[in-house]
């Protein structure tokens, strides 16, 4: 089947390491705080208003702000509302907006706002672009748990390549580094207790909760052409499998997580050897990090590329953080410079990974590829 080629026109970016792209790439070099990882003293309102703040939980309101960066860049679109497909995920939602909703719910006399289930639905954050810009093309919202900010820019590409829209609003959001939730993380000893995330280093103890939204302006090249839009990079493919494992652990030996880096690679008319950089899941977990490093070894061989994680800087964003690792690959190629893996300072001898970039590096700019692996054993790549 041919497919059209797809270009990305537009990034925003925002999480603990900054706000907008340029602030949030210098955050990504600097040592972070301790967990959870968010944005300090959030104020939306000089891109929402005040009024629309109150109706629109925080994730929502991160994905609207990221948006507008990203049409600062590739301008808005200006084609047949129909023709504009926007899939934007999260893992949680509204967990804000939810405990509120509980904590109402328990008072004698409960006040309970008439926007709070539409506030923590986890469509909230696509159908608020697509509403605030009148796009009215597919709006969908993939909830895989950690692939899920991934996922969303697979399905945008998918609805390109095969000509059911022309312009694609894609990403994640997340806004659940909430005591509730760090929790449940912890109950579930997936949460560092040092509070520092050190992905593939040896005494790595576990990833802490991050917060943010990456969100991509995927255009055919066709449309960029037509609209005057300066393409930054090309998305070549991609491909998403199951474990059909363990609702938490990854499968022991990589098996689907190898299977949608080999699928993504055949999707892009690839071959292992021609990619120059992953941008790894590397959440900082025992389990995770040793898979990952052994599946990334038995693909690429004695081939293998530069390799960083950047959770110990953003924390794990979860069903944004897909979005927002494509959306710094991106950056990175623009700028000519590659993240460091923040935290790394002894490799764990069982992780076969030859060249993982602990400093700000220089590069040229080449096909690479960003892995997602999620609770549920969802992989996309």
């Amino acid at each position: 089947m041919s497919k059209r080629q797809v270009v990305i026109t537009g990034i925003g970016i925002l999480g603990a390491p900054g706000i907008g792209s340029d602030d949030f790439w210098k955050g990504l070099n600097e040592k972070p705080g301790p967990a959870p990882r968010v944005i300090e003293n959030w104020d939306p309102e000089p891109w929402i208003s005040k009024r629309d703040v109150r109706r629109l939980d925080r994730f929502t309101q991160f994905a609207l702000v990221a948006t507008e960066e990203a049409f600062a860049q590739s301008g808005v679109p200006d084609v047949a509302p129909d023709r504009v497909t926007v899939a934007v995920a999260t893992g949680i939602g509204g967990l804000e907006s939810l405990e509120d909703l509980v904590r109402e719910s328990d008072l004698e006399t409960p006040r309970v706002s008439p926007f709070i289930v539409p506030m923590m639905m986890a469509n909230a954050a696509a159908a608020a672009i697509s509403i605030k810009y009148g796009f009215g093309g597919q709006v969908t919202t993939p909830v895989v748990a950690c692939a899920a900010g991934s996922q969303a820019v697979l399905d945008g590409l998918r609805q390109l390549q095969w000509g059911y829209a022309d312009i694609a609003v894609v990403g994640g959001t997340e806004a659940a580094a909430r005591r509730s939730a760090r929790e449940g993380f912890a109950a579930a000893r997936a949460l560092s207790s040092s509070g520092y995330a050190r992905p593939f280093d040896k005494d790595r103890d576990g990833f802490v909760m991050g917060e943010g939204a990456g969100i991509l302006v995927l255009e055919t090249a066709d449309s960029a052409e037509a609209r005057g839009a300066e393409p930054l990079a090309e998305v070549y493919g991609a491909a998403s499998t199951a474990d059909a494992h363990h609702v938490t652990a990854p499968h022991p030996k990589g098996e689907g997580a190898e299977r949608a880096i080999r699928l993504a690679l055949q999707d892009s008319d690839l071959k292992p050897s021609q990619v120059v950089y992953v941008n790894a899941h590397g959440t900082g977990t025992e389990l995770n990090d040793r898979t990952e490093g052994e599946v990334i070894a038995r693909v690429f061989g004695d081939d293998q590329p530069a390799v960083s994680s950047i959770k110990a800087t953003t924390g794990h964003c979860l069903g944004a953080s897909g979005s927002i690792e494509t959306a710094v690959v991106v950056e990175a190629m623009r700028r000519k410079e590659l993240p460091p893996n923040i935290g790394l300072q002894n490799q764990d001898p069982q992780i076969p990974l030859a060249d993982i970039v602990v400093e700000p590096r220089t590069w040229d700019p080449g096909p690479s590829i960003t892995n997602s692996f999620g609770f549920g054993g969802h992989n996309t790549v």
